[in-house]
């Protein structure tokens, strides 16, 4: 058995050092988890920019960034298995969150609503003991008031770790703005969670799905329509508030904003939503005010807006069962792994800053090979 743990610990804005730390002893309430694989998501570039502003997620450095992490449990103690109901080698996905295990938010896996949560994996200071708090590790440790949800271990790991943008596409699209079929639903960004959300508008039933994207992206709007999109629109070329209304002929009930430091499509998402519309916003603006929303409008049209940056935990159990169903290719979405050594180029990589790389879905994995930084691999 190992005696230290391999991790990237950001140590400030743009700076990941490897370093090791002690295997740590675990307790009765607690566990170890072998990490398979590690999402990255755009909040990972964000905290990597030293973009993400002060909430009550926000710790200052040194911490182990990831919060998408799975893997098998390795050491667990005899209380945590029993309420968790899972046992060493069993595969888990791990939400995000940890709260305070004593309130009812906690009662009902809400740890967002706990107002003495604990943190958050992936944004805790390595000076909290164990010091493991993070994703881009060969360990992470669970605290007791984690929640999990057990996944078939035959699947491959880059499959299984979807579970978390998969999650998201099916709140965003779906639960937050109760999406039917009578809805036509556009969404704006076409990185991962926007494709998640391609699949979840078209499990809600919606009748017309429209995604928007860069130039960049064209292999990412031809992935949309496998995925069940009816328009794809290039946001470069075409007016997208223009097309969107001859597309849909007129507009849409459901317009979801998953686009990363770009105020400009709050003002799209506006113009593009029909009377009583719902708008949904998840994509972060770096902190980049919205300079010409059209406040107006939002009150003639009797607009609901709704910010969300994370999902309940029903929606993260939805995914892990659908993944399991096998019912949608998102292998296709899953492009790179990178090893825990290379976890800085996997940050620039998801932000389109390595020349030929095209990713759509990136997560660490140890022990994984080298990712060439001259041409696509993983």
């Amino acid at each position: 058995m190992e005696r230290t743990v391999r991790a990237a610990v950001l140590v400030k804005p743009r700076t990941i050092e490897l370093r090791e730390f002690p295997r740590p002893a675990i307790g009765p309430d607690a566990a170890l988890l072998r990490i398979e694989a590690c999402g990255i998501c755009g909040s990972d570039y964000e905290q990597y920019e030293g973009a993400t502003p002060p909430h009550e997620d926000y710790t200052p450095y040194p911490v182990i960034p990831g919060h998408e992490p799975l893997g098998l449990i390795e050491e667990i103690g005899a209380r945590a298995r029993q309420r968790w109901g899972v046992r060493e080698g069993d595969r888990v996905a791990v939400r995000s969150g940890y709260g305070c295990g004593r309130c009812a938010a906690c009662g009902r896996f809400e740890t967002r609503a706990c107002r003495s949560r604990g943190g958050t994996y992936g944004y805790t200071d390595v000076s909290k003991p164990p010091q493991l708090w993070g994703g881009y590790a060969e360990h992470m440790y669970l605290c007791p008031h984690s929640v999990l949800k057990k996944m078939d271990p035959q699947i491959p790991a880059g499959v299984a770790v979807m579970f978390n943008p998969l999650a998201a596409g099916l709140s965003w699209a779906g639960t937050v703005p109760a999406t039917g079929p009578d809805d036509r639903v556009v969404i704006l960004g076409a990185g991962q969670r926007g494709l998640c959300c391609v699949i979840a508008a078209r499990a809600a039933g919606a009748r017309q799905i429209v995604i928007t994207g860069l130039s960049r992206d064209s292999h990412k709007l031809a992935l949309a329509r496998e995925l069940g999109a009816d328009v794809t629109i290039n946001a470069e070329t075409e007016d997208v508030v223009a097309r969107v209304r001859e597309a849909t002929g007129g507009g849409a009930e459901v317009v979801v904003d998953t686009t990363p430091y770009a105020p400009q499509s709050l003002g799209h998402a506006v113009a593009i939503a029909v009377r009583k519309g719902r708008i949904v916003v998840a994509g972060l603006k770096g902190q980049r005010p919205a300079r010409e929303l059209p406040v107006d409008d939002m009150i003639y049209k009797e607009l609901t807006i709704r910010g969300v940056l994370s999902m309940p935990v029903d929606d993260t159990f939805r995914a892990v069962d659908l993944i399991e169903s096998g019912r949608h290719p998102l292998e296709k979405l899953h492009t790179h792994a990178f090893p825990i050594e290379q976890a800085e180029d996997a940050i620039h990589a998801l932000a389109g800053a390595v020349p030929g790389l095209n990713p759509v879905h990136i997560a660490i994995v140890p022990g994984a090979p080298p990712v060439s930084l001259g041409g696509q691999a993983g």
